[in-house]
């Protein structure tokens, strides 16, 4: 259907036809056609035959002459003068037909000439006969509906015309359909062309077209059009959401300022200027997403004034040389200015203050100094830039956020090993950073501890050369530094007890050393042709280079990282004694080397660091003489001592006394055995190295294949399955006895400390401390199970005189003490804050960990280099998993205030106060910026939320937490509560608790809703809750008043394990149930208005646990929308949440079951009217305890108070059993509710209110009238103990009766008072008199 009025701008276009040619195809002949209308013209083809079929279809639809076309031939039909001859009256029969049809063009004509392809009327008509047919499915759908500018043009053109939308009265074609669609469509692309369209000589980019017939836009995407044909742009900032041009404009003013054309001052609206203003623009209010990538733009103008909302902003593939005016899109989070022409960057982050993903891709950087503050930067591509130096990296290593980093096709990239050595610039967080796409593997972090190691000790070295005087000058001043002074003794005392790291680079990849220690015992072997054990040779060699000086890349194994802050490295271990065991003949080539730590039991107990190497043919073993370790190979290899060399064929037995912990060596004829303890990895491929070699005619079946099964032989079946088969550990260690030693206070703060007895009785048990004298303990080996710190003492002695083939030695000679991880927590204490460059404080830093046990304080110390931090680690990690009560501690300064950083630098930011002591190797929940710097709106909710009820009563722990403002709740939340990634404070609740195992002890909480979990801060009286025994329950008993901690106790549900909600009546309670009964908690907040704060963050948290973010706004909560189908449903009062977690609200019965227990209390009445509750509230009853003074003079008595028409009750309830959780086998010994005192409304007399005897307490005055008893089922006994005394009470008379109330709820206090007084009216029929007390 064609309307056939004007097109163009013209009133009239003029419509031509011409048949300017023809041509031969196949066996027929093709006419072109040329169609004019106006300045548009195109080209058809058509065959006589189908000129035919027009005609035949124009006589029957409107009537045409039959003779009108040329007749058909039969012969001749493609000759030459035929041809011409009906191309020219074809020409007239066409045009004839335009006559005929000047306003409306028939559709089978205006098809036959291609109008709805060219010409506006039939565009327009063909969209709308489309959108008819199609429209409502099309919106329905919600996909991309595509328009090309050809079409849009049309329509824009003929809304300007004076005609009819339906000129020919075809229904189908009406343009209504068109607007109909348009103004309800809300995702549309306009895909331009550069070339003419079709056969035609339509240039689409010269068309304008005019975008103000959408009315509902969310997204558009327009790409190789013209700026200046973009019409009515700025009329979609209503609904726009996402707005992508690309290969159209040459600046960002033209597409989000059209109108700064014709305004040369325009300010965007809201903004305050004092210059001249000639326009006020609106801004793009709903524009979240701006894609202008693939154009021409060369700078970012100040229209970005103009989108304060955009979160996503594409700039890729333009022109762009520096980065300016971005500073105004202050919620831009993703930054994308790849393949640009940046060279430099400045300060960027003054520009981009919350830039979470950036793309600089492509650039010309070769400096990364403007990118240094960018703290809340995630994801970070530098790919294909100009970067060549390493040291830029340091720029970016301190952003704590960093987790994507591409640094792929830069010149740097040609530096071998290059991954590591970016990865070591990130120090701690090297494992959490990803670069270029691929995760950093173990033995790339291993070889990034060991870059850290060398380079701290270098500059240990340095500043120890720099400032020797000055050291010397800490050390005998009058204000010694406590580090330095309390470990002085250790080079005498310890140097024995670990395995010093900078060993750790002498290893079988070290072959100068290999070399030298090659020749050293060939030459020992030649003067000596008998191996003799005890053989002491001494290697002088030229100095190889200290391992601070080398480049870190060392073969890396697990047992070796002990030496080193947390780096591994078996060829050191296996360098210092390989110097022994050379081989005698002439040639013995050193095969491995294993730095160990060796107990040789002979005529007594010896321990000392040891060297084990394996050759062709024997087995060498040496030590170093020196207290000071040896940092270069010279000194090293002038202190090596051979202890032992044997031949293969000499060693009697060489096998696994502890799996993946310990081996041992024996020698024939020899009673001394030699254990070595290693890494896991180590020991194995030395065992393997060397047992072929050996003939063992009894090897020792090995009792277990693994740790897991050797240590479960030490544990009942009980606690074997408590561990749940895992089983983590196998360190060697021994404990420090500070106490035996003045100069040691200051790491123990053993002085603070008065010894506790049960504590000591475990200690003793272990034997820890056997002479006076000796302050280290015989060496033990340390595990942990899933919730305990497992400590096997085993008696070197006599396993070594035990015939080593039995298989149960080990069993027999040891014993296993274990601790309990709930109560074992870091020493939170600060270590000491100067910059320590001694050996002394070194081996403090890598080797030394202090934990509390209940409050004795244990020091630890790990043999072996890497062993601490993967027992801090594993350590760390059991005890957040633990589903049980737990201590924690919360430092607070001098002043008594939570130590808390109010502007934490990224450094510290991610401290926890429990591993305050530990060095920053210790894994820590990793935080963003966001979290450490949460949004204002968040700090003031959170401190309206921090208001402790004031019938609570708190521990000082507790009080320390309530004084908390501001940022300070984040901070403490982050240090000393939460335990897992990425987790937010988002609610707190101060409320009574009750344990389902310990249903008779209410105790005040603090309960922080975290995105990941729900933590109860728990009062003192925590203590009797938890599950350990009568002697372990010691431990929690904190005597000492340390002035620097105070300790509390926690108890973690994480959201993944909560299974259930109930909700208590009139919300008065909640119940939050966990997987079993430890794990089932009643908060008592007796404040509905908290109960559902509480949950209402509670099913918004959980929301965010699934991965598909909820569709609706958070403020439409679950709490408030049961049936909204998309997040939950309620199924039977309950409402099943999409996180699978169920609330379930009380049902009628419930509340029938309560109008039985107190209708059932009433003497039957002759009119038996209804009976129902109005009220339903938790209180306490307030009992006066004489004698005591002022401020201690009353008792609070938990109560269930229940109004109904008449009466007044107070009840007991029971809170924690109801309803039984699924695993309860038998119901609870008490019922859910017990009543207690009873009275009605009618013989109530006043009401007194005020601060006499408890503040905001009612005190309800009944006279004591003799007639029907409510409580007629209750002995007197019962009414004496529940306080219903006759008093004379405030100002009362012998024959009254005083319920003195408080109702914590304000909301709840008036609902009382109102309703209490609204019944009184109506049975008394006069006010009720309330009376005010001082």
């Amino acid at each position: 259907v064609k309307m056939d009025a004007p097109h163009l701008p013209e009133p009239c276009a003029e419509k031509r036809v011409r048949i300017i040619g023809s041509e031969l195809v196949e066996s027929y002949t093709v006419y072109i056609i040329e169609v004019n209308v106006g300045d548009h013209s195109w080209t058809v083809k058509h065959r006589y035959s189908d000129f035919h079929e027009l005609h035949e279809k124009l006589t029957v639809e409107k009537k045409i002459d039959k003779h009108l076309l040329p007749p058909k031939k039969i012969i001749g039909k493609n000759s030459k003068s035929l041809v011409e001859k009906r191309q020219k009256e074809l020409e007239v029969y066409l045009q004839t037909l335009l006559n005929r049809f000047p306003v409306s063009t028939p559709k089978v004509l205006s098809n036959f000439l291609l109008f709805h392809l060219y010409e506006i009327n039939g565009i327009a008509a063909a969209l709308a006969e489309e959108l008819f047919h199609k429209g409502e499915q099309l919106l329905a759908a919600g996909e991309v509906f595509l328009l090309r500018p050809l079409q849009l043009y049309a329509v824009t053109q003929q809304l300007k015309l004076a005609k009819p939308t339906c000129a020919n009265g075809d229904a189908k074609a009406d343009l209504g359909h068109i607007l109909d669609f348009t103004c309800r469509l809300k995702y549309l692309k306009i895909p331009g062309m550069k070339a003419a369209v079709g056969t035609s000589n339509i240039e689409e980019q010269s068309l304008p077209f005019d975008l103000s017939i959408f009315k509902s836009l969310l997204q558009i995407e327009i790409s190789d059009c013209d700026a200046g044909q973009i019409k009515g742009l700025p009329s979609l900032k209503p609904t726009l959401a996402t707005l992508s041009i690309h290969l159209s404009a040459s600046s960002m003013k033209e597409i989000l300022v059209p109108e700064a054309s014709e305004f040369a001052q325009w300010e965007p609206e809201g903004v305050d200027t004092d210059c001249p203003v000639t326009a006020i623009i609106p801004t793009w209010k709903m524009l979240t997403t701006l894609d202008m990538s693939r154009n021409f733009i060369r700078c970012i103008d100040e229209s970005v004034k103009l989108i304060p909302e955009v979160e996503f902003l594409d700039l890729s593939y333009n022109e762009l040389s520096l980065v300016e005016n971005l500073q105004h899109l202050y919620n831009l989070v993703h930054l994308d200015l790849s393949f640009n022409k940046l060279t430099v960057l400045e300060a960027v982050h003054t520009k981009l203050g919350n830039i979470k993903t950036l793309n600089l891709s492509g650039n010309q950087l070769e400096t990364l100094s403007g990118l240094s503050k960018l703290y809340s930067l995630v994801n970070l591509d530098l790919s294909s830039n100009r970067l060549a130096q390493l040291d830029e990296i340091k720029n970016i290593g301190t952003l704590p956020c960093l987790e994507k980093l591409s640094l792929a096709d830069n010149p740097m990239c040609i530096i071998p090993d290059y991954r590591t050595k970016v990865l070591a610039q990130f120090c701690d967080r090297a494992s959490e950073v990803c670069l270029n796409g691929t995760t950093t593997t173990e033995k790339e972090l291993d070889t990034v501890e060991v870059l850290k190691a060398i380079q701290k000790a270098k500059e240990a070295k340095d500043r120890m050369a720099n400032n020797d005087k000055k050291s010397h000058c800490v050390f005998g001043g009058p204000h010694p530094c406590c580090c330095e002074e309390e470990w002085k003794p250790w080079t005498a005392n310890l140097s024995n007890l670990f395995v010093p790291p900078s060993l750790l680079s002498f290893t079988t990849t070290n072959q100068e050393f290999i070399n030298q220690l090659t020749a050293h015992i060939n030459q020992a072997n030649r003067e000596e042709s008998t191996p003799i054990p005890c053989k002491t040779t001494s290697l002088e060699d030229t100095d190889q280079g200290s391992p601070q000086s080398g480049d870190g890349y060392f073969e890396m194994t697990i047992d070796d990282t002990n030496e080193i802050m947390g780096c591994s490295s078996s060829s050191t271990i296996q360098e210092k004694m390989p110097d022994d065991v050379k081989k005698e003949s002439a040639i013995d080539n050193v095969k491995m080397v294993l730095w160990s730590l060796c107990i040789s039991v002979g005529e007594g107990l010896s321990q000392r660091p040891s060297c084990l190497v394996a050759t062709d043919s024997s087995l060498v073993v040496f030590h170093t003489r020196s207290e000071e370790p040896a940092s270069t190979l010279e000194e090293l290899m002038e202190n090596l001592e051979t202890d032992l060399v044997v031949p293969y064929t000499n060693i009697e037995t060489f096998q696994f006394d502890i799996p993946e912990v310990c081996f041992s060596l024996k020698v024939k004829s020899r009673n001394t055995r030699w254990f070595f303890f290693s890494n896991a990895q180590s020991l194995k491929e030395m065992h393997s190295c060397i047992v072929p070699n050996v003939d063992q005619t009894n090897e020792q079946v090995l009792n277990s294949s693994n740790t897991q099964v050797f240590i479960r032989q030490f544990l009942n079946s009980w606690d074997f399955e408590e561990s749940e088969g895992s089983v983590k550990g196998g360190h060697l260690i021994h404990f420090l006895d500070l106490g035996s030693s003045t100069s040691d206070k200051n790491v123990a703060n053993n002085s603070q400390f008065p010894k506790n007895s049960a504590t000591l009785d475990v200690l003793s048990q272990i034997g820890l401390f056997e002479s006076g004298q000796n302050q280290t303990s015989n060496p033990m080996i340390l595990f942990l199970t899933s919730r305990h710190l497992c400590i096997l003492m085993v008696d070197f002695v006599t396993v070594a005189s035990r015939d080593p083939s039995e298989a149960s030695t080990m069993r027999s000679c040891s014993k296993v003490i274990r601790i309990p991880l709930s109560f074992t927590l870091l020493d939170p204490k600060q270590c000491c804050s100067c910059r320590a460059v001694s050996n002394s404080r070194r081996f403090y830093d890598e080797h030394v960990v202090e934990l509390m046990a209940g409050h004795e304080c244990l020091t630890v110390v790990f043999a072996l280099p890497q062993d601490k931090f993967t027992f801090l680690r594993e350590f760390t990690q059991l005890r957040s998993n633990l589903r049980e009560i737990k201590t924690i501690a919360l430092q607070r300064t001098k002043k008594g205030h939570l130590k808390v950083h109010s502007c934490p630098t990224p450094a510290t930011a991610t401290e926890r106060i429990p591993t305050s002591s530990i060095p920053q190797e210790v894994p820590r929940p990793h935080l963003t910026l966001s979290l450490l710097y949460p949004a204002k709106s968040l700090i003031q909710k959170l401190m309206e939320d921090n208001q402790c009820p004031s019938h609570l009563s708190l521990s000082s722990s507790l009080l320390l937490i309530s004084s908390l403002k501001g940022d300070q709740l984040v901070h403490f939340f982050h240090d000393n509560i939460a335990e897992m990634e990425n987790e937010e404070l988002k609610h707190i609740l101060w409320t009574s608790v009750l344990f389902y195992r310990s249903p008779d002890v209410e105790t005040s909480a603090c309960v922080l809703l975290s995105t990941k979990a729900i933590y109860f801060i728990l009062d003192d009286t925590a203590s009797s809750l938890t599950n350990q025994s009568s002697e372990q329950k010691m431990y929690f008993t904190f005597g000492h008043k340390d002035t620097d901690f105070l300790f509390s106790f926690c108890f973690t549900l994480k959201l993944k394990d909560l299974q259930s909600v109930n909700v208590g009546l009139f919300d008065q309670y909640f119940r939050v149930v966990g997987p079993s009964a430890d794990q089932i908690i009643s908060c008592l907040t007796r404040d509905g208005y908290g109960t559902h704060r509480f949950l209402q963050q509670l099913m918004m948290v959980l929301s965010l646990l699934e991965k598909v973010p909820s569709p609706e706004p958070s403020e439409l909560d679950f709490y408030s929308q049961f049936g909204n189908k998309s997040t939950g449903k309620m199924e039977n009062y309950e409402l099943v949440h999409s996180s699978k977690v169920k609330f379930v609200y009380p049902s009628e019965e419930e509340i029938g079951d309560l109008t039985f227990i107190v209708a059932e209390r009433k003497t039957p009445q002759p009119p038996s009217h209804s009976f129902n509750i109005l009220l339903y509230v938790l209180v306490f009853q307030v009992h006066v305890v004489p004698g005591q003074t002022a401020q201690n003079q009353t008792v609070l008595q938990p109560k269930t108070l229940i109004l109904t028409s008449t009466d007044v009750f107070l009840l007991d309830e029971d809170h924690i059993s109801y309803p039984l959780p699924e695993f309860a086998k038998e119901p609870p010994q008490r019922d859910k509710y017990r009543l207690t005192d009873a009275q009605r409304i009618r013989d109530l007399d006043r009401v007194l209110m005020g601060y006499q005897t408890y503040p905001q307490a009612l005190t309800l005055v009944f006279d004591d009238v003799p007639g029907p008893d409510l409580l007629c089922h209750l002995t007197m006994d019962h009414f004496a103990e529940s306080g219903r005394d006759r008093t004379q009470g405030v100002g009362g008379d012998m024959g009254e009766v005083h319920w003195c109330i408080f109702v914590p709820g304000a909301d709840s206090r008036e609902r009382l008072i109102s309703l209490l007084a609204r019944q009184w009216e109506t049975l008394c029929s006069r006010e009720l008199p309330v009376e005010l007390t001082g």
